[in-house]
């Protein structure tokens, strides 16, 4: 009996110091992005340079993913889980300290690293502490965690960065980092390890780290120019290359069978990297919808954006869990279809929609990226091996951020064949919306087809 509370006390544990580091990374990529203006005056720097602030962090987040992900399944997730908050904590602190801008940069691209190993072991840590009729409802518990994050970063980090300036945003993302290690040092006490007896593959990570590298920017910048272009090919080009090197290693870093064996973990990854590509984008096209052709202030378009987050925060433990009971390619795939809905609607928007129906609509994505989320994140670490959790999770978030790389690249060249680089103003607000119609067109089209990807990942409960 005291052996099962203790068990419990410590999934209780677990279960709070993932959902505070499932917080702790958007919140910070989301706050930082208020940020921006007020680093720029500061440091007199221009949009290049003020772009790697946020760069810097995609790019090694998104590149090492992988790596730590291996690394965790060999020697313990516990440990890559506490040296990622380590490092989040302390280059925080140091961001916060920055004297200068290539310091800022630096200290960024260190942070998006210890974010990677976050990242690649926190669902990985969380799932192997419940049992499997429980993970649904702890995965949508993280989930609305991270949504939390997302929605609650642009708020707080406008009123921190305005009244106390963005230094001392660094600094709230220090404090929570430290309450987080304290947490994991003093009560996580369970380490997971899942293949001691295997070698770490450093040849795949030397081969996969700069290509996932490069096709991240070059997808992220892939209208501005010739190099974006070639980067984002030889890129592509490293990834065929490693998938191919995988196969011929006895201890691959990402092993091929993985994907071969398995149809749900194949077919949910894709799931996740088409609605990605589909949603990502969606905030960055209404702000600019709102305040450009509705003629609204930014305090007034980011409480009408808030709808979206806050339906998916309350939504998630519940389709979560749902996901425990039915079949996770069921609720997922209603998640999709209802995402599908709403951003078709959307691409039939003008300058005269009403605002109710912009918030209504924002109601209706929040259901089914709730719905989507959680039982797919479900499904990938249900359908992998526990000895493979921690790439399982890696790859995941591999996904996603490929996944909103190409969102926003997708958007770019489309603003592009519309405003053709031009400033947007009120004046070029006609062509503004014209250039959402079609994005959210082609976004709904993308969306229809993860629907047929989702219901293919076949079954997972048994």
């Amino acid at each position: 009996m005291e052996e099962s509370r203790q068990l419990q006390a410590s999934s209780r544990y677990v279960l709070l110091v993932c959902t505070l580091a499932s917080f702790l990374t958007p919140f910070m990529g989301s706050s930082v992005n208020l940020a921006i203006p007020t680093i720029g005056v500061e440091f007199q720097a221009g949009a290049l340079g003020l772009n790697w602030v946020v760069s810097a962090f995609l790019l090694t987040s998104a590149a090492f993913l992988l790596p730590f992900g291996r690394l965790a399944d060999l020697y313990g997730r516990k440990k890559v889980f506490l040296a990622g908050l380590l490092g989040y904590t302390l280059f925080s602190l140091l961001s916060a300290l920055a004297p200068s801008l290539s310091f800022l940069i630096a200290m960024r691209a260190l942070q998006g690293m210890s974010c990677a190993m976050i990242f690649s072991t926190a669902v990985a840590i969380l799932i192997s502490a419940f049992p499997a009729q429980a993970r649904g409802r702890v995965l949508g518990i993280n989930a609305a965690a991270v949504y939390t994050g997302l929605s609650a970063g642009p708020f707080l980090g406008g009123i921190i960065t305005h009244y106390l300036g963005w230094r001392f945003l660094f600094g709230v993302n220090t404090i929570l980092g430290l309450a987080a290690l304290v947490i994991t040092f003093t009560k996580l006490k369970v380490e997971t390890v899942g293949a001691r007896e295997e070698k770490f593959d450093l040849a795949g990570a030397l081969l996969s780290v700069p290509s996932l590298a490069a096709i991240v920017y070059g997808a992220s910048t892939f209208s501005l120019g010739a190099f974006p272009k070639l980067l984002f090919f030889l890129g592509l080009a490293g990834i065929l290359l490693f998938i191919h090197q995988e196969t011929a290693v006895p201890f691959p870093l990402l092993d091929v069978r993985l994907f071969k064996s398995s149809t749900a973990f194949t077919f949910s990854n894709l799931a996740a990297l088409i609605n990605y590509s589909a949603t990502y984008a969606v905030g960055f096209i209404l702000s600019l919808y709102l305040q450009v052709a509705r003629g609204l202030d930014a305090q007034a378009a980011g409480l009408i954006l808030l709808v979206q987050p806050v339906v998916q925060v309350l939504l998630s433990p519940l389709a979560g869990q749902l996901s425990d009971r039915v079949e996770p390619r069921i609720v997922a795939s209603a998640g999709m279809a209802l995402t599908s809905i709403g951003l078709f609607f959307f691409s039939r928007f003008n300058s005269q929609s009403p605002i109710a129906l912009v918030v209504a609509n924002l109601l209706l994505l929040g259901l089914g990226f709730a719905f989507f989320s959680s039982p797919n994140t479900n499904a990938v670490m249900s359908s992998a091996p526990k000895a493979y959790y921690g790439v399982a999770s890696s790859i995941l978030g591999t996904m996603r951020l490929l996944g909103q790389s190409f969102s926003m690249a997708i958007v770019t060249v489309i603003f592009n064949l519309y405003l053709r680089g031009s400033q947007i103003t009120p004046a070029s607000a006609p062509l503004l919306v014209k250039s959402m119609n079609l994005a959210f067109f082609a976004f709904a089209l993308f969306s229809l087809g993860g629907i047929f990807a989702s219901l293919a990942r076949g079954q997972i409960h048994q």
